[in-house]
C-alpha cells in the first residue's frame, strides 16, 4: 500500500503540485497522466527514494522491491540475456551464495540454497527471460550477443526487459513504449494486464493505458487526483467537468462540429471494409474525447494543398533493402489523394525502409518510382529531431522556410503548438524530446504537403499533442501514409491497413484487433517451426496459411463473444461509477431526499449484480476462447 498524505513536489522555486492524498492499495495498476513538466517523473523519483516531497508525508510497506527502467545502458561485454537475468536481483545473490558455498563444500548450505533457488523460480529464470527478449523483438542470435552491440533504442528494450524480469512488488514504467513497434507494444501491454504486483505507468499510449490501468492519477493545475477507471473513464468523468465552461463548451462545440463533418464524409466514401468500420466507430467517440480536451494548449490544422495529382506517386515492382540484402521484394502501391494507409508488420520487415524509398531518403534496388510533377511530400521521422539547429529558436527555423513572413504571422502558428511568448525566442538545445517533435511537425505543417510519410509521429508527444495531431489528420485532405505504434491515431486516422511481412507488401483484410490475432498465430507458427515434430514436417506455406484462416473463422464467434463481454462490463462498470458520484453527494441524504435516495440504492444494487454477472461472462467468453486455441 502507497500511502500520500498531503503532498507538495517543487522543483527548485516552481511549484510541481501540492496537497496530493490518495492510497494506491496493493495490485492496482495506476496511469500516471498530465501534460509534459507536471511532475509525472518527479513522483516516480519520490518513490524510488531519489527525492523527498517538500510538503505532506509518503509512506509505504518495508522491504517492498521497486523495479523501474534505468535510462542509462553502459557498454556492457556481457550478453543480452545475462543482463536481462541481473534484473533479479534475488536470482543473482542466490547465485553467488551458491558459488560460495560450493567453494566452502558447506553441503547443508548448498541444499539450503538449491531449496531457495527453486522457489524464486531460478531454474527458468532462462526461459523466462528468453520468452520477454522474444515478446520485445529480439531474435534467439541476438540474446547471446554482448550489450555494447546494440544501438541506443535497443538498450532501451533491454533495459525494459531487465525491469519486466525483476520480481517486483511494485513496478514504475515512464513511457515504456517510446522504443517499441506495434508487436512489441502488444506483446508487453498483454505482460501488464497479467502482471500481479502493483503498477504505476506513465504513458502517452490511450490504447495501451485503457488496456491496462483500473485508476489513473491526473495532474494538473498544480493538483494530483486519482480517478476510478481507466483513460477513456477519467476523460468521461473530466469531460463533464469541464463541458460546463461556457468558453471551454463553444471551442467543444467548434470541434466536434469538424470530427462530424469528416465522419459524414468518410462514412460517403467507404463503409464496407471492416478496418473502416473500426475506424468510423473509432470516430464516433471522439466527441467524448474532444470534451476532455477543450482546454489542451494546441490548436493546429493542415491548410488544403494547392495541387492534388492523381496518382501523387506509383511504386511499380521494387526491391527494398541495403546492399545484397533485399527485405521487400516486388513492392507495388499507387498512392491517390485522400487515401490513408496504415503500414503493419514485424519489426525488420521493411515498413520504415518502404517509407524511406517513397520519400526518396533511399532508393530502390530494382523497380520504377514515379512522382507527380506537383508532388509535395512531408515526411516526417524521429532522426528529424536530430537534425534542428539546437542554437537556434523555432522562429528561426520557421523563417527560413517563409523569409517574407511576418514575425506576428510565424509567432501565432507557433502558439498553434504551444511555443508562445519567450519560447519562440529560445535555443533548441535545452528543449525535451516532446518539444524537438512538436517542431518538426510545425515545420512539416507549415510546408503544406500533399502527401503525407510519417514515421512513428507520437514518439516523445503527450496525450494531448496526440490528440490534436489526431484531429488534424482526419481533416487533412492529402494522403497519409502512417507507421505507428499508437493504434488510437491508426484507428483514428486510416482507413486502408498493408501488411509488410515475409519479404512482401499486401493488403490486411481485417482491424487492428484481427493483426493482434495475426502476430499471436505468427508466433505460434514459429515455434512450431523451430520444434517440427509437433506438427509434422511437410505443412507447405499455403497449406499453413489455409490452416490459419479457418483457424480464424473457427475463433470469430468466440472473440465476437469476448468483445460483447467486454462491451457489458465496461457498460455497467460506467453505471455503477455514476450512481457512486451521485452516492458521494452530502444532499443525496437530507430528509427531503429521501425516495432519491432509496431509488438509487435499489439502482446500484441492480448494477452490481449486472456488473458481476457481466464479469462472469466475460471470464467464461475468455475461458472458452483460451480453451479453443
Amino acid at each position: 500500500m502507497l500511502n500520500f498524505k498531503n503532498i507538495a513536489i517543487r522543483r527548485g522555486s516552481r511549484l510541481l503540485f501540492s496537497e496530493a492524498s490518495f492510497t494506491i492499495h496493493k495490485g492496482q495498476k495506476i496511469g500516471l497522466t498530465g501534460a509534459n513538466g507536471t511532475g509525472k517523473s518527479s513522483l516516480f523519483a519520490m518513490l524510488r527514494g531519489e527525492l523527498h516531497a517538500d510538503e505532506g508525508e509518503f509512506s509505504m510497506p518495508p522491504n517492498l522491491e521497486v523495479a523501474h527502467v534505468a535510462q542509462e545502458t553502459p557498454a556492457l561485454s556481457c550478453s543480452a540475456i545475462d543482463y536481462v537475468l541481473d534484473g533479479d536481483r534475488e536470482l543473482r545473490a542466490l547465485q553467488q551464495q551458491l558459488q560460495a558455498a560450493e567453494q566452502a563444500h558447506d553441503g547443508i548450505k548448498l541444499a539450503e540454497l538449491h531449496a531457495a533457488l527453486e522457489h524464486a523460480g531460478g531454474y527458468t529464470a532462462q526461459a523466462r527471460a528468453s520468452r520477454l527478449l522474444n515478446g520485445l523483438g529480439f531474435s534467439t542470435e541476438q540474446e547471446s550477443r554482448p550489450v555494447s552491440s546494440f544501438s541506443g533504442g535497443w538498450r532501451m528494450r533491454l533495459n525494459l526487459a531487465q525491469a519486466l524480469m525483476c520480481r517486483s512488488d511494485v513496478l514504475l514504467l515512464d513511457e515504456p513504449t517510446n522504443h517499441l513497434d506495434l508487436d512489441a507494444v502488444i506483446y508487453l501491454q498483454d505482460w501488464l494486464v497479467k502482471y500481479p504486483g502493483t503498477l504505476l505507468l506513465i504513458s502517452h499510449d490511450r490504447d495501451f493505458l485503457d488496456a491496462i490501468t483500473d485508476h489513473i492519477v491526473h495532474i494538473e493545475q498544480n493538483r494530483a487526483e486519482i480517478y476510478t477507471g481507466n483513460y477513456s473513464d477519467f476523460e468521461r468523468m473530466r469531460a463533464e467537468k469541464l463541458a460546463q465552461q461556457q468558453t471551454a463548451y463553444e471551442k467543444q462545440q467548434r470541434e466536434i462540429a469538424h470530427i462530424q463533418s469528416f465522419v459524414d464524409r468518410f462514412k460517403a466514401q467507404a463503409t464496407k471494409a471492416r478496418q473502416a468500420q473500426s475506424r468510423i466507430k473509432a470516430l464516433e467517440r471522439m466527441e467524448l474525447i474532444a470534451q476532455a480536451h477543450v482546454d489542451s494548449p494546441f490548436g493546429f490544422s493542415f491548410p488544403p494543398p494547392k495541387k492534388m495529382p492523381n496518382p501523387l506517386i506509383k511504386l511499380e515492382q521494387a526491391d527494398i533493402g541495403y546492399g545484397d540484402k533485399v527485405v521487400v521484394h516486388e513492392a507495388s502501391l499507387s498512392i491517390s489523394p485522400g487515401d490513408r494507409i496504415g503500414l503493419l508488420g514485424p519489426n525488420g520487415a521493411g515498413k520504415s525502409s518502404l517509407i524511406k524509398v517513397l520519400s526518396g531518403q533511399m532508393p530502390a534496388l530494382r523497380g520504377k518510382l514515379t512522382n507527380a510533377q506537383d508532388l509535395h511530400i512531408g515526411y516526417f521521422a524521429q532522426h528529424q529531431l536530430e537534425q534542428l539547429r539546437l542554437d537556434q529558436s523555432p522562429l528561426w527555423h520557421l523563417q527560413q522556410l517563409d523569409k517574407q513572413a511576418l514575425e506576428r504571422d510565424l509567432r501565432n502558428f507557433l502558439g498553434g503548438f504551444d511555443f508562445r511568448g519567450d519560447k519562440v525566442n529560445e535555443p533548441m538545445g535545452p528543449f525535451s524530446g516532446g518539444e524537438k517533435a512538436r517542431l518538426v511537425l510545425a515545420i512539416l505543417v507549415y510546408q503544406n504537403p500533399n502527401l503525407l510519410l510519417l514515421d512513428e509521429p507520437t514518439n516523445h508527444l503527450d496525450l494531448e499533442m496526440r490528440h490534436a495531431l489526431s484531429v488534424a489528420l482526419q481533416e487533412y485532405q492529402g494522403a497519409i501514409v502512417v507507421v505507428s505504434h499508437d493504434r488510437h491515431l491508426l484507428r483514428s486516422v486510416t482507413d486502408q491497413l498493408l501488411l509488410v511481412a515475409e519479404g512482401r507488401v499486401r493488403p490486411f483484410d481485417g482491424d487492428l484487433d484481427d493483426y493482434k490475432q495475426w502476430l499471436a498465430e505468427q508466433k505460434k507458427a514459429g515455434e512450431e517451426a523451430d520444434n517440427p515434430a509437433a506438427i509434422g514436417n511437410n505443412v507447405s506455406r499455403k497449406d499453413q496459411r489455409k490452416q490459419d484462416a479457418e483457424r480464424r473463422q473457427r475463433l470469430k464467434p468466440l472473440l465476437d463473444e469476448v468483445k460483447k463481454a467486454e462491451a457489458a462490463v465496461e457498460k455497467f462498470h460506467g453505471e455503477q461509477q455514476e450512481l457512486e458520484q451521485q452516492l458521494a453527494d452530502p444532499t443525496i441524504y437530507n430528509d427531503e431526499n429521501k425516495d432519491a435516495l432509496k431509488q438509487l440504492l435499489s439502482r446500484k444494487a441492480r448494477v452490481d449484480d449486472a456488473l458481476e454477472q457481466a464479469e462472469l461472462d466475460w471470464m467464461t467468453a475468455e475461458e472458452n476462447l483460451s480453451q479453443a486455441e
